[in-house]
């Protein structure tokens, strides 16, 4: 599971200083995910080993301990989050059509229903793996 870490970006005259990333030639997965900035700060999942950072970023640098506030705040504001719950309901969507989802809540249980349940179950545990795999 991934880290997560907040900064501050620093703007000087000429640049705005970032998180260095390790070698880019690495599996996507391996990636830092930047995921959004909350109140100045830049939050990040690292699922691995950070490499030494310029001074001016590791004066700010720090994991931070995921409160459940902290990744509902980290949630709302991610476009990467918002991408995963996209793709959650593009999966359930292929499937299941928003009237065949009032279907079954209008519905009594049923193998149908049961059918139903099971599979956005599946769509929405793919969707809280993804969130882990990112530390949240």
């Amino acid at each position: 599971m991934a880290a997560i870490y907040k900064y501050l970006k620093t703007t000087d005259q000429y640049t705005t200083h970032c998180l260095r990333e390790p070698d880019y030639d690495m599996e996507p997965q391996e990636r830092i995910v930047e995921l959004c900035t909350i109140d100045g700060w830049t939050y990040v999942s690292v699922p691995g080993e950070l490499p030494e950072q310029p001074e001016i970023i590791a004066e700010s640098l720090t994991e931070v301990t995921v409160t459940p506030e902290l990744k509902a705040a980290i949630v709302a504001a991610s476009p990467t989050c918002r991408a995963i719950k996209g793709k959650v309901v593009e999966m359930i969507r292929e499937q299941y059509s928003a009237d065949d989802e009032f279907k079954m809540l209008r519905i009594a249980p049923s193998p149908e229903s049961a059918a139903y349940n099971d599979y956005v179950e599946a769509c929405r545990q793919w969707g809280r793996d993804k969130l882990e795999e990112l530390g949240l």
